[in-house]
């Protein structure tokens, strides 16, 4: 059965490999106010194209936001042993402050819980202030695990465990 997360102003439900254009696009926008921080290799890979995108439906769950039924958020997982690394999270710029971010979260972790994972990973960068409040309004702490870079530009890794 497939989850669908509803509130008054949003849903989160998972995508459909015919929306990775729209999902490349929401990355772009989301990321492109930071393009300078990163290094251009970086950028590239935090930004992928559509097709990089459709290959992820081989790797593991990809969901969206919508809102009055236009795509404003994303968020992907892929299995990393006992953990569920969250990938590729952005929202449209005017999408900030609205608990999309949020519901995104909630529906990675009830996925991560109802397949058994022992906790949740991401890695982010220092400059990505909101992302991090956010990340941590939602119960992830920062870990010495890696990685610490990505092609140059700086990183950290955020962990939380499953309930």
């Amino acid at each position: 059965m497939k989850h669908v997360n509803e509130t008054p102003n949003f849903q989160v439900r998972l995508a459909g490999i015919a929306e990775a254009p729209f999902i490349a696009s929401i990355l772009a926008q989301a990321f492109i106010e930071y393009e300078a921080l990163y290094t251009p290799e970086a950028f590239a890979v935090t930004t992928p194209t559509p097709e990089q995108i459709r290959k992820r439906w081989n790797e593991g769950p990809v969901w969206v936001a919508t809102q009055l039924d236009r795509l404003v958020g994303t968020v992907a997982a892929v299995s990393k042993g006992e953990a569920l690394y969250i990938r590729s999270m952005a929202l449209l710029p005017f999408a900030c402050g609205q608990g999309i971010g949020r519901g995104l979260l909630q529906e990675v972790e009830r996925f991560a819980t109802a397949h058994g994972f022992r906790r949740m990973i991401l890695s982010t960068t220092p400059f990505l202030t909101r992302a991090i409040r956010l990340y941590e309004q939602f119960g992830f702490h920062r870990s010495s695990d890696g990685p610490h870079e990505l092609f140059g530009t700086p990183l950290f890794t955020m962990e939380k465990p499953c309930r």
